[in-house]
């Protein structure tokens, strides 16, 4: 049968599966319904599909089979539904007076004639043509939603999905709802494929099969970082999506050929192996690769003394630089491409210093650059000159799409010398469009620690290119930033050369507590956050990182996340808001997670002038300031200073950050890390993983865990293959 109610209120709701418990009017009294739904909000109206059963515990009920969203009629629903925060730009003081004064044309007027909303107090001619606006994309947004919700998309996804199509939702996917794993980050083939089944694809269509490889090709690059895959590889790994047989090979094959054809992919024939590339990842190495080369042979003759200068430098500042640091900045000055690396206190921050001072003599124009907020900071702070986000350098164009920057080969970098910091964390994307925006006499230093983890971003950059040979690279060796009873750098290095870090209780900055279960370790983390630390070393919570090397488990980010802000961030004031499984309160440290080049934000500068511009990537940290009750809006701001806004459409880009993991903290620095040592797969709990962790600290490590586990992870030299071309197109280039 069919029912009509208003929603006085949500008991219960699953993110996951649409679950749902719901209140009603109906027929002027209340009744729960249950069952899978779209997400609702009070004072909709609701036409349900279904029947009326008795819950034992619970009573009768009204079992929904299917449901869907209608205009509110009465005057009271009409109110509370604008009131609900739903539509940007009315809370429940302007509903109650728009429902006051145009009563049962009320959403007629919202909809068709939105300049009579003018006529109450408070509203002006815009605002009530960006309330009407709001509106009719609210009812839009909310019918496509509803049809991705009922082919098993989640409401935060849908709202991603849309953001993307628009009023063009329904027709897409439709037609071809395989896009979706192009177009939309998050969107598997798994979903897109459940989706066309139910639309009646064939499923041994030669559309599938297509789908099946590019997605595979995607999670490749995406999961594992590789930007190509063998051939053979690339089909075994196909047929396992596709729920095909042995049998089905031939075809998956030939479409691989078709694919090659249309310009999906690259396929070819390198030192034996038969490779196929998502064509963007090989036009990205093949052009890096190009450029390098050609960067390389700008040598500089200039008529200036450079070791006399560096001498002097070494004067004026009273330091000493040793060979390789010599022979690094020589490098840097005498290159048109250069590399130095090196692990923690081997002199990277002095070696930069005194480079930026050779070429301030030289009246260079310098850009520092780094690939994230956090490292921008502070390269700016060691060097002593402005760093910025590559992003920020290259001019991230929020209008033309994600991934367009301003500063290109048609409009190159004004500058003589760009350096970059932090390379190991530099994918093969940033990198090529960082090439592309060099002019052919630009100067490129790249400094980083090939050691680190790799770029969580597709490619292998930085190892690439040391390993080719082919760029001068200085390796820095001897260690230099060390205090005598400091631990950190010794350990980092001594783990790094796989042997144990030495225990010292003496020390005042590397601390190892012995764990029991994970469960009781997770209890000591907290207290080691939130009381500990602060009272024993005047540590704030905020200043305490956790790094943990999973998301799962009593210690991952997930578990870890929501104990520590039940302990430090409880919500006193009544006021959060829950997006899937996670509630905000103000005050929560939160991170970016995905790259959003087109959010708006405000920074302020000391002198109290104001600067806008759009984007925040994936790794800023901030704090969550304000959540705005009517509209649901919530106010970040992030550690690099830049304040913006969020919708509860845009929450699924951000998550808790007072644990993150160890892959997310890269070019990042924290006064004070705690590291759970857990057990774990080998090719997760790795060497590299736990040495980029200690890297990470300024002041103090702590670590939690059984020496054993310890021990073995320290033992485990596992580096995880990365499937890349640069290395190999650099030395065709060279050889050529």
């Amino acid at each position: 049968m069919k029912i009509t109610g208003s929603v006085e209120n949500i008991v219960f709701r699953n993110a996951e599966n649409g679950y749902s418990v719901i209140n009603l009017l109906y027929n002027n009294k209340k009744l729960t319904a249950v069952g899978n739904a779209p997400e609702v909000y009070e004072g909709q109206t609701l036409e349900l599909d279904g029947e009326f059963v008795i819950n034992k515990k619970f009573g009768e009920q009204f079992k929904i089979n299917e449901l869907k969203v209608v205009e509110p009629t009465s005057l009271p629903a009409i109110e509370k539904y604008l009131a609900s925060g739903l539509i940007y730009g009315i809370g429940p003081a302007t509903a109650k007076k728009i429902v006051e004064e145009f009563k049962s044309d009320t959403l007629s007027v919202l909809e068709f004639n939105p300049m009579k909303l003018s006529k109450i107090r408070g509203i002006s001619k815009q605002k009530a043509i960006e309330i009407s606006n709001n509106y009719n994309e609210m009812k839009e947004m909310q019918s496509a939603i509803m049809f991705l919700q009922a082919h098993f998309i989640t409401t935060n996804m849908a709202i991603k999905i849309y953001n993307i199509y628009k009023d063009k939702t329904i027709e897409m996917v439709k037609n071809n709802p395989y896009q979706l794993v192009e177009d939309v980050d998050g969107i598997g083939f798994t979903t897109a494929d459940k989706i066309a089944l139910k639309l009646g694809v064939d499923m041994y269509g030669e559309n599938r099969i297509k789908a099946g490889l590019i997605y595979t090709l995607k999670t490749a690059s995406e999961r594992e970082g590789h930007t190509f895959l063998p051939r053979e590889n690339l089909i075994e790994n196909c047929i396992e999506i596709l729920n095909y047989s042995e049998n089905d090979k031939q075809n998956v094959n030939k479409c691989i050929d078709f694919l090659q054809i249309e310009g999906g992919i690259k396929n070819f024939s390198f030192a034996g192996v038969d490779i196929c590339m998502l064509t963007k990842f090989y036009y990205q190495e093949l052009y890096s690769a190009k450029k390098l080369y050609k960067l390389t042979f700008n040598k500089f003759d200039e008529k200036f003394n450079f070791i006399d200068n560096i001498n002097f430098y070494q004067r004026i500042h009273k330091i000493v630089l040793n060979g390789e640091q010599t022979d690094a900045v020589l490098a840097a000055l005498t290159n048109g491409a250069c590399i130095i690396t090196g692990g923690p206190g081997t002199g990277k921050t002095t070696i930069v210093r005194c480079i930026l001072e050779m070429f301030k003599q030289q009246n260079k124009k310098v850009l520092l650059c780094a690939p994230t907020g956090r490292a921008s900071k502070r390269l700016t702070e060691s060097s002593g000159v402005e760093a910025k986000t590559i992003h920020r350098a290259l001019e991230v164009n929020a209008t033309d799409g994600e991934g367009i920057f301003h500063r290109n080969e048609n409009n190159p970098l004004d500058a003589d010398v760009v350096i970059v910091d932090e390379m190991s964390m530099v994918d093969v994307g940033l990198f090529y469009h960082l090439l592309k925006a060099l002019k052919s006499t630009t100067r490129l230093i790249m400094v980083g620690d090939k050691d680190q983890l790799p770029s969580v971003g597709a490619g292998n950059v930085l190892r690439d290119l040391i390993e080719s040979k082919k760029i001068h690279t200085t390796q820095l060796i001897n260690i230099y930033r060390q205090d005598n009873d400091s631990l950190i750098i010794t350990n980092a290095h001594l783990i790094n050369s796989g042997k144990m870090p030495i225990f010292n209780n003496s020390s005042k900055d590397f601390f190892y507590e012995q764990g029991g279960d994970l469960v009781s370790n997770s209890e000591t983390i907290v207290d080691l956050v939130t009381t500990r630390l602060p009272k024993y070393f005047g540590y704030r919570p905020e200043e305490i990182q956790v790094l943990a090397p999973m998301k799962a488990g009593p210690c991952g980010i997930d578990n870890l996340n929501k104990r520590l802000q039940m302990t430090i961030n409880p919500s006193y004031s009544g006021i959060e808001l829950t997006s899937e499984f996670t509630k905000y309160h103000v005050g929560d440290k939160i991170m970016q997670t995905v790259n959003n080049y087109e959010m708006e934000y405000t920074k302020y500068e000391q002198n109290g002038m104001s600067q806008k511009g759009t984007g925040v990537f994936n790794g800023d940290i901030g704090y969550i300031t304000q959540i705005e009750p009517d509209t649901h809006e919530v106010t970040i701001r992030f550690d690099d200073g830049k304040i913006c806004r969020y919708t509860t459409a845009d929450l699924y880009q951000i998550t808790l950050a007072y644990a993150i993991t160890i892959h997310k903290s890269q070019g990042s620095e924290f006064d004070c890390v705690v590291i759970p040592i857990v057990p774990g797969a080998p090719i997760i709990i790795t060497r590299n993983l736990l040495y980029t962790a200690i890297t990470r600290a300024k002041k103090a490590v702590v670590l939690i865990g059984g020496k054993q586990t310890l021990a073995r992870m320290i033992h485990n030299n596992y580096t995880a293959k990365r499937y890349t071309m640069l290395k190999d197109f650099l030395l065709q280039e060279f050889n050529n």
